[in-house]
């Protein structure tokens, strides 16, 4: 016997039982918001770039440049997780954001690497560099990117795809920060091989970005056991209700950020299925699950004792 998770408030089975007290729409107007400032200066900067000649100012043109492409893939992926379930997407395309998340990490990690070569190469043949252009427009960037990242930190950050964008702006803050000291160093010393000692600093502010969303993201498109689920403490939990004699075939997943699921097979005393114990069973196992780990969505199986003999791909 199986059935799906029902909050015990009464509320549908549609209804998310948690909320983050930000909605999508929200989100959306935050990362808009990011968006049109990004844009903005990117456009500055390349201009001042090109005439101070200034690679790092180049390599942090190029990151903002995949900070607006990954806000903007994360307002689309917004968009196609808000669309309703049917019945060849059962969840919705909850899943885009974190297809999403994905693409952000990726596009950190090769941009990186292409300014790390770049980097590498004018450490050993440095071109002159205005310091003082690299300066001024580093100043700014820190301030536009503050003002970013206090916009996108109102909104979902337990959403991986937010989280995603968010790690953008604020890798690109430190970035800023990292070019204003190249800027004054060559300003004050002359010393142009730090416009390319600060495009490194930003390449592994980049490379760590990026390896988080990708490692965060693979776990759920692999369907990995969420973070803050211990499947060892959830078997003990399920075997401390009465009745309940043992439990295998759990499984744990996310369909998206913050919308884990669970199944299990549950086998319990064979009076249960006699004396019409059965449904009061479930209620008592999902309230145990919903209370203890807050899980979305759950489907049991309960299965008297002899059931377990005869069902075939039955693991721990």
């Amino acid at each position: 016997m199986s059935r799906d998770h029902q909050p015990a408030d009464g509320r549908p089975a549609g209804h998310h039982g948690h909320s983050h007290g930000v909605s999508a729409t929200a989100d959306a107007r935050y990362l808009g918001i990011a968006l049109g400032l990004i844009l903005a200066f990117m456009l500055a900067e390349v201009v001042v770039a090109l005439l101070a000649g200034s690679l790092v100012l180049l390599a942090d043109a190029g990151h903002m440049l995949t900070d607006a492409l990954a806000i903007g893939l994360s307002l689309w992926a917004i968009r196609l997780a808000a669309r309703p379930a049917t019945h060849t997407w059962t969840f919705g395309l909850k899943r885009a954001e974190i297809l999403s998340a994905a693409g952000n990490g990726a596009t950190l990690a090769v941009v990186a690497v292409l300014i790390a070569l770049d980097s590498i190469r004018r450490l050993v043949d440095p071109p002159a560099v205005a310091g003082g252009a690299v300066l001024a427009v580093a100043l700014a960037g820190v301030a536009v990117n503050l003002l970013a990242a206090a916009v996108l930190a109102r909104a979902n950050r337990t959403s991986l795809n937010v989280e995603g964008s968010f790690q953008h702006i604020v890798t690109d803050l430190y970035a800023f920060i990292g070019t204003a000291v190249a800027g004054l160093v060559i300003l004050l010393t002359g010393f142009d091989r730090a416009d390319s000692i600060a495009s490194l600093v930003v390449v592994g502010l980049m490379l760590r970005a990026g390896w988080l969303l990708l490692r965060e993201s693979g776990r759920i498109l692999l369907q990995g056991t969420p973070q803050d689920l211990d499947l060892t403490q959830i078997r003990q939990h399920l075997l401390e209700v009465d009745h309940v004699l043992s439990v295998h075939d759990l499984h744990a997943w996310s369909v998206s950020s913050g919308l884990p699921s669970l199944s299990a097979h549950i086998v319990v005393a064979d009076d249960c299925f006699h004396d019409g114990h059965v449904p009061r069973l479930l209620d008592e196992i999902q309230h145990c699950l919903a209370g203890h780990f807050d899980v979305e969505h759950s489907t049991f199986q309960l299965e008297p004792r002899s059931h377990v003999d005869h069902e075939s791909g039955a693991h721990a």
